[in-house]
């Protein structure tokens, strides 16, 4: 099966091949289109010739009694010497620009005459006659090239004005019925005329002389076309189901979306071959060149739709079909209603051109139009209601996503669009009607290609990311690169929906010459300009900062934070000079929008006040360097590691590992302290307490002795011990060691104090901690008397009041309203001296 199609596809190329050169012979040759503008024998315009062209442009726009195609005509006349003009007004530009440097090296023309030396005034006066001869043809090109602006845009204006008029004309109703016998008796005259047309060639001897030189090739091309149109959708089906299934993930989507492209190459070639045919045997008459001339349309609008329904509402082995409805049913019943439109889009430009042909009245062609109006209309009605039926069958709820609500909109527009076309051809707007109804079919084909398309990207990109299809789905760069694509379908949506192309070409001139900018104008090719030679330089340098990073740097003796402080200031001067040599290959000049800068910055200023601060701090702590990266800083209550430095502000990672953002003049205007500035020493101070009665100097030595067995305490200053004083509960040491890495101060402390826990345990030495004893006072009035023990009241009696805790009441009765009430041992022993 694969060889068969291999050589099957051989052959076909084969045939195309010889289509092409058939084609290439039959063509007219000098189809180049010379342009309709004048010059002189020295390249000048000649403004006489242009003079007759508009006055004749004119006249014509006037009486507007000129047809659409001696308008056209006329257009395009213009266009040229339009364009003529403006390349004309580019001459003598460098002439002009040295003559403008002379006479600013002369400085300003003097108020009064006779205040400056006759040499300078004779030089002025031989230069500003030089500067006004160069400038006179640019002038009359600049005055020429305005009229001709107008004269195209009223052109245009008169055109759309006759499109609308059309588009709007009552007709005769297709549902009067005293318009359908002459409708039908001009029909089958027309394919009595085909007919006769085709038994005359067929019935012409040196006809049939060469169709019997030509047979077997005539013979073999109707054979190769036959099997194309009936049997390679087929085969093109059948072999991408065989590579699919070989195929998993993203793979299998592109492969599948490529190989179904062949659904609509095979009969197209097949279209090509099948004309190649005809034309080979001869028989078409006028009427009959008519429709064959249009076949490949009609094929390509038939086949196109078959393929776009199959991909939408697929039957193929697909991994994620667009539209999935629920039902077998639905796909199928979807699938025949696209294919039909396809059918009924492919026919209409035939009706049209046999009705142009043919002469019909408009009577006979809104008759003969309604049907397939009607027809349109209805099928459309369908599709829109089977993508309702999609979106209710996606979304239960009343929050839908954006495609659930684009592909609700595209239906809803179809069914309006369904049922107002017949209704408005019904009427007797037929114009009106078939001016919405199939431009909205060939929207929703191109919306659905487009959908295609962004389904077959993501499967690419998946493919090249070697992710899976719902990973990709994700990713941003499909989007964007659809995004791409539906600006440039926009073009195309316009010449569907009646925009002529000339129009389209106006607006893209209007484009090309961009705006104006004081005495600059910006085109689109000066920003790309800008932009490429802006991202060559962007680019170079970062790499020149990487560079310095990884390479050179390293190298030096300079610290961390000096390296990083070099690659920035590289990086700002790189991006600088980049924007400088950019603006001034791309030809635009600052001192013509200097003024204009100077007014911007002004607000610019007042607005940013804030983000220019810190930008400026910013750069003063890249030179000044009073913190660089690593460092251990507290500034405003925050505390941690610098780990950025950048153009407003600063990132500090604190202990806890949260990262803390701090505008540059925080750090230039507040208190800073930077525990690592220079070096890493730094002091640690760890507090002791012993019991009282403990020897002091016993003490002092065995903290001593451990300070300085510790390895991250320095030599040379030593450490100390200090005796703080009697506290309230203990004697009170400090140990005082300097760190040779201050960064470690926790770690040391810890490890510190568990070898003075240690040593104290072997030595015998208590460390002291705070005791308590709590009494109350009334007991009995946290029971209540009634629940009062006996002995309680005998206590009482006796004038004893305050009883222990644990002894007068339980530990679960014991609640905040009594611990008010209590009272420390010491004050009821006073009371009891008293």
């Amino acid at each position: 099966m694969t060889r068969l199609l291999t050589a099957a596809f051989a052959a076909l190329l084969l045939l195309f091949a010889a289509f092409g050169a058939f084609a290439q012979d039959t063509a007219e040759p000098g189809a180049e289109r010379v342009p309709a503008y004048v010059v002189k024998e020295d390249g000048s315009p000649d403004f006489a010739a242009w003079d007759r062209v508009a006055d004749r442009a004119e006249q014509a726009i006037e009486q507007n009694r000129a047809s659409d195609k001696v308008l056209d005509d006329l257009r395009l006349e213009l266009t040229d010497w339009r364009n003529l003009f403006s390349e004309a007004q580019k001459d003598n530009s460098l002439r002009i620009d040295t003559l403008k440097t002379q006479l600013s090296t002369l400085g300003p023309e003097p108020e009064t005459a006779g205040s400056e030396p006759a040499v300078l005034t004779q030089r002025r006066s031989e230069l500003t006659t030089k500067l006004n001869a160069a400038r006179l043809p640019v002038q009359e090109a600049e005055e020429a090239y305005s009229r001709a602006d107008v004269l195209i845009g009223e052109i245009d204006s008169l055109m759309r004005s006759r499109q609308t008029d059309q588009m709007l004309a009552l007709g005769p109703s297709p549902i009067n019925l005293a318009l359908w016998p002459q409708a039908f008796t001009d029909l089958k005259t027309t394919l009595d005329l085909a007919v006769s047309e085709v038994r005359e060639n067929w019935g012409s001897d040196a006809q049939r002389q060469d169709l019997r030189a030509d047979l077997p090739l005539t013979l073999l091309f109707l054979v190769v076309a036959i099997l194309l149109l009936t049997r390679s959708r087929v085969w093109i089906m059948q072999l991408g189901n065989k590579v699919r299934e070989r195929r998993h993930g993203s793979a299998r989507g592109v492969i599948g979306f490529i190989v179904s492209i062949g659904q609509v190459l095979a009969p197209m070639i097949g279209i090509f071959v099948l004309m190649v045919a005809l034309n080979l045997a001869g028989v078409l008459g006028l009427r009959g060149q008519v429709i064959a001339d249009l076949l490949p349309w009609f094929g390509f609008s038939l086949f196109i739709s078959l393929w776009i329904g199959t991909r939408l509402f697929a039957t193929e082995n697909i991994s994620a079909p667009l539209i999935d409805l629920p039902r077998a049913a639905l796909r199928t019943e979807a699938r025949v209603n696209v294919a039909l439109l396809g059918m009924l889009l492919g026919l209409w430009p035939i009706l049209t051109s046999l009705s142009e042909q043919e002469g019909y009245s408009s009577g006979t062609f809104n008759v003969l139009s309604f049907p397939a109006i009607v027809a349109t209309g209805y099928l459309l009605m369908r599709i829109g209601r089977t993508l309702r039926r999609y979106v209710q069958s996606q979304s239960n709820t009343d929050t839908k996503t954006f495609r659930e609500r684009a592909v609700l909109l595209m239906g809803q527009a179809c069914a309006a669009v369904g049922v107002a076309a017949p209704v408005l051809a019904a009427i007797g707007y037929s114009t009106l009607a078939s001016s919405i109804l199939f431009p909205m079919v060939l929207t929703m084909g191109m919306i659905a290609i487009l959908a295609l398309l962004h389904v077959f990207l993501i499967s690419v990109y998946g493919v090249v990311r070697k992710i899976d299809e719902n990973e990709a789905d994700q990713a941003l760069l499909p989007v964007l690169m659809t995004s791409v694509l539906v600006l440039l379908s926009l073009p195309i949506m316009a010449l569907i929906w009646g925009v002529r192309p000339t129009e389209l070409s106006e607006l893209w001139t209007t484009f090309q010459q961009g705006f104006q900018l004081g005495e600059a104008r910006i085109t689109p090719r000066t920003f790309i300009v800008f932009a490429m030679i802006f991202g060559v330089g962007y680019v170079a340098t970062r790499a020149t900062q990487s560079a310095l990073r990884s390479s050179i740097l390293p190298k030096t003796k300079l610290d961390k934070g000096g390296q990083n402080a070099i690659a920035v200031g590289v990086g700002y001067l790189g991006i600088f000079l980049a924007a400088v040599i950019a603006i001034t290959t791309a030809g635009i000049d600052l001192s013509s929008i200097a003024i204009i800068a100077g007014a911007l910055s002004v607000g610019i200023g007042f607005g940013l006040q804030t983000i220019v601060s810190n930008f400026v701090s910013g750069i003063i702590l890249l030179i000044e360097r009073p913190i660089s990266e690593g460092d251990w800083i507290e500034v405003g209550g925050q505390m941690g590691y610098v780990r950025d430095i950048s153009v407003r502000a600063t990132r500090i990672e604190t202990f806890d590992r949260t990262d803390v953002i701090l505008p540059n003049s925080d750090l230039v205007s507040g208190v800073v302290t930077n525990y690592t500035r220079g070096n890493s020493i730094g002091r640690v101070i760890i507090a002791v307490g012993v019991a009282y009665g403990s020897d002091t100097r016993r003490i002092e030595a065995i903290l001593r002795e451990i300070a300085e067995n510790h390895p991250m305490v320095t030599v040379d200053p030593a450490p100390s011990v200090v005796f703080q004083g009697f506290g309230a509960d203990s004697l009170d040491f400090e140990i005082r060691a300097i760190l040779s890495d201050v960064n470690y101060m926790m770690s040391v402390k810890s490890e510190i104090n568990h070898e003075i826990a240690r040593r104290f345990v072997e030595e015998g030495i208590e460390i002291p901690f705070a005791q308590r004893d709590i009494w109350l006072r009334n007991p009995e009035a946290l029971v209540g008397r009634s629940a009062a023990p006996p002995k309680a009241e005998a206590t009482e009696a006796t004038g004893a009041s305050e009883t222990p805790l644990a002894a007068s009441l339980p530990k679960d009765v014991l609640t905040a309203e009594d611990m008010a009430n209590s009272q420390s041992k010491d004050d009821d022993a006073g009371e009891g001296d008293d």
